[in-house]
């Protein structure tokens, strides 16, 4: 909220991703993140009961959401339930794969509708922020042309001085796709083993490797989901599979699937492949 009351991009400095030393010296500008925190919070939680809530239905033993922080830009990895008993059948796999990230996508979007009609228009010499959001999803471009009937004069994502709540919103958007990946035990896996549990095998192998190449050429975190992906871990556990997925399941998967292709981007942040990396690097050397 500092950087926006000064018509800046959220990350101007170095300061900007590690503020502790800033916060401690000035306790005060710890409320001037509450927006941002609780509409993180918000979305994350709201994800997270969306499983609770499936599981809870289908009487699967498990625990109530809770928040795993961590010193990243959004000052968490996410949020968590751990399941305490096994799924029972492929109905209840869909619905525990996909209450989740339905109810954070709709979260996010409420998110980045309040967000965008709070920000305002970028100076036309505002300095280049350290980093750069980037990669706009389809949703973030259906939720802007939307708005554009009330607000002629609204400007597209990358031209704007973001909200906080717009940046929480994106972040949202952003930790859907990541949990929508289909392959071992992320929600976009759930829901594809209980689609097709031999195409959950093949996107399983196939997505690794693919992951690996995207953190090259598009952004260097591809390499780390690449990795987690590999770990044993991983694996999807065997789901009984007696009784054929519902019809109304299936429609809840192709819901899954285009929620996935409205969230995900390949580059979410600019300049941040493992080339461009290595590319700054090589000029910093050189000066």
């Amino acid at each position: 909220m500092r950087n926006f009351r000064r018509g800046l991009q959220p990350v101007m400095l170095d300061s900007d991703m590690w503020p502790w030393p800033l916060l401690a010296s000035h306790p005060h500008l710890w409320f001037s993140g509450l927006a941002f925190s609780l509409a993180l919070l918000g979305i994350l939680l709201i994800h997270e009961f969306g499983h609770y809530i499936a599981c809870r239905v289908h009487r699967i033993h498990s625990t109530l959401p809770f928040v795993l922080p961590a010193p990243t830009l959004s000052g968490t990895v996410g949020a968590i339930i751990k399941l305490r008993s096994r799924i029972p059948n492929l109905d209840a796999l869909m619905d525990v794969g996909i209450y989740g990230p339905l109810a954070g996508y709709l979260a996010s979007v409420l998110a980045i509708t309040f967000g965008f009609l709070l920000s305002h228009p970028a100076g036309a010499h505002a300095p280049e922020p350290i980093v750069r959001f980037g990669g706009e999803p389809l949703t973030i471009r259906l939720v802007h042309a939307l708005l554009l009937h009330w607000n002629p004069r609204l400007q597209p994502f990358g031209r704007i001085v973001p909200h906080p709540i717009l940046i929480a919103g994106w972040i949202g958007l952003f930790i859907t796709s990541l949990n929508l990946i289909p392959a071992g035990q992320l929600d976009g896996g759930h829901i594809l083993y209980a689609l097709s549990p031999r195409l959950h095998r093949a996107t399983t192998r196939i997505l690794p490797p693919a992951l690996l190449v995207a953190g090259v050429f598009y952004w260097a975190g591809w390499i780390l989901w690449g990795i987690i992906l590999l770990l044993p871990a991983m694996r999807h556990p065997i789901v009984p599979h007696f009784f054929a997925l519902s019809r109304g399941r299936k429609a809840l998967g192709v819901i899954g699937i285009a929620i996935f292709l409205l969230t995900i981007t390949p580059t979410p942040f600019h300049d941040n492949s493992m080339l461009s990396l290595l590319q700054i690097e090589k000029l910093r050397a050189a000066q």
